[in-house]
């Protein structure tokens, strides 16, 4: 079978095993079954565990749900994609069952933040928020740690900061404040 013909049927469990065998890469499969290949640089691995710290900090304070790093989702769509950092309500994750959680847990996530990588090309990523907010998804937040920005995108519209040092995001957050300073300084 040709390449191309294989990576254009990958199952859940094909993608399961080429990201246990290639576990630097981040695969993710579109609707229509092609492989989507990722790679992460250091600058942007950097800011993504920044967005995931930050993340985690704040939900440890609230308690509202589960966050996620670089976890695939399985959306309503058939397409898996696994964003930089995610946030599930808790009655949205306790509701699936034990196997649904072990897998690709078939939701999409209440919040995505997906960061750019050098690779990337901003608009690809805009591509991509909307497949995600058209599969369920409230907020999409955007950040390019090369442009200085970030983009919060919902269904009612882009909110785009040029160079912020705090963004809100509320209300699928609540009280949350994403310090870009954080991101886009220097170490």
């Amino acid at each position: 079978m040709p390449l191309l013909e294989l990576l254009s049927s990958v199952s859940d469990e094909d993608l399961l095993a080429l990201s246990r065998r290639n576990p630097g890469l981040k695969l993710e499969r579109m609707a229509e079954g092609r492989l989507r290949l990722s790679p992460t640089g250091g600058e942007s691995g950097r800011v993504r565990a920044e967005v995931l710290g930050q993340l985690y900090r704040w939900n440890e304070e609230k308690g509202l749900g589960v966050v996620f790093d670089a976890t695939g989702f399985r959306l309503p769509d058939g397409a898996v994609f696994s964003p930089d950092a995610a946030f599930v309500k808790k009655e949205r994750w306790l509701a699936l069952s034990r196997e649904e959680r072990e897998g690709f847990p078939p939701l999409a996530p209440d919040v995505v933040f997906e960061v750019r990588s050098r690779s990337d090309d901003p608009a690809e990523l805009r591509e991509k928020a909307g497949f995600y907010l058209k599969n369920g998804t409230a907020l999409v937040v955007l950040v390019d740690p090369y442009g200085r920005w970030v983009e919060a995108h919902r269904l009612s519209g882009v909110e785009r900061f040029e160079e912020p040092l705090e963004v809100p995001l509320d209300p699928e957050l609540p009280g949350f404040l994403l310090r870009a300073s954080r991101l886009f300084a220097t170490p």
